[in-house]
């Protein structure tokens, strides 16, 4: 995790340094006035507008040792979006407020900001609707657990609506706790929410909640280009409706560790790509689709198949073959727990 923390006082510095004891595995860059400065703080720079943009676009979290206003101010022109704005909490300087100003829910603003109270013996101010009437938070619950949020529109949706009503959750996985309040069991509806990696939308209006679980094993001729690959996968995902943000990882065998469209096509996708060697694959269980030219190049009846399901439990679709390409997937078990 990446912190930048800020104060603008003597008892703001002390303050910070309390605070940045709380989370020893994190990288964190203190900040103070130039006329503050002790060990551990570097100097506020200015023009101050791209110095704080530039640790706004950094940080995971950003946190003042100040006035909300203030901390209003610095972030002002740098605030997007939800989905991709840092959490941003407030403490005034005597460590009797934490204050969670931006990215409650998806940047986890609430969360830290009840961690950091509870360690300064201080009072949480949470404002957030969800929380405070103590009905289920979509997206905290979603971010939480490393899943893509399909729309955040949705989102707002089912936030708004579940403050008067329950929310229907469908979900193909099995879950292991009771349902939160707010949500209950469905598979229809106006309004619901859906856990699952491919794209189904059981209710009028969808939330879908892609968990990123599966494990693509690829294939390829020599000197294959990131277009074909694209193109065979994509080929693959449509016919099984299967969302492609749901993908974990890529494997193949480390004879392809030079493949330059193999490379290309993970890179650009930020997908880790791994390779195995013949006898890791080899010693993969299961039934596989043989192929006798492959076996004779490699010594393994199968390379797609074995691949995907390295890491992985269930082959979820079996080797397709499109131009020179082959594209297996399997999915990671999951059971999904609301405590």
């Amino acid at each position: 995790m990446k912190i930048a923390i800020f104060a603008y006082s003597r008892q703001g510095c002390r303050t910070a340094r309390k605070t940045m004891s709380y989370f020893p595995e994190a990288e964190i860059k203190a900040y103070t006035m130039e006329r503050f400065i002790e060990k551990g703080f570097s100097p506020i720079c200015r023009p101050t507008k791209p110095f704080y943009g530039e640790l706004f676009n950094w940080a995971d979290a950003l946190i003042f040792i100040a006035s909300c206003g203030i901390a209003v101010r610095k972030i002002a022109a740098h605030v997007r979006d939800k989905q991709t704005d840092p959490a941003v909490i407030c403490i005034d300087e005597l460590g009797t407020f934490v204050i969670p100003l931006l990215s409650g829910h998806i940047g986890g603003a609430n969360k830290m900001a009840l961690q950091i109270a509870d360690q300064l013996k201080a009072t949480p101010v949470i404002t957030t609707a969800t929380d405070i009437n103590k009905r289920f938070s979509v997206d905290t619950w979603a971010a939480g657990n490393g899943f893509v949020i399909d729309n955040i529109q949705h989102a707002k949706m089912v936030s708004a609506a579940i403050l008067e009503r329950n929310i229907p959750l469908y979900c193909d996985f099995p879950i292991l706790t009771d349902y939160p309040n707010g949500v209950v069991s469905g598979e229809s509806g106006e309004l619901g929410i859906c856990i699952s990696w491919q794209k189904k939308t059981p209710f009028e209006q969808t939330l879908r909640l892609i968990p990123k679980i599966l494990h693509l094993g690829i294939g390829c001729r020599k000197g294959i280009t990131d277009t074909a690959i694209d193109e065979a996968l994509k080929m693959v995902l449509d016919q099984h409706k299967i969302d492609i943000r749901a993908i974990k990882c890529v494997a193949s065998i480390d004879l392809k560790a030079e493949e330059a469209g193999l490379l290309k096509y993970c890179q650009d996708n930020g997908w880790p790509l791994i390779f195995y060697s013949a006898k890791e694959l080899q010693a993969v269980q299961g039934e596989f689709t043989p192929s006798e030219f492959v076996q004779g190049i490699t010594g393994l009846d199968n390379i797609c198949e074995r691949a995907a399901l390295m890491g992985a439990e269930t082959l979820v679709v079996k080797k397709t073959a499109l131009n020179g390409v082959t594209v297996a997937v399997a999915a990671e078990s999951l059971e999904v727990r609301f405590d």
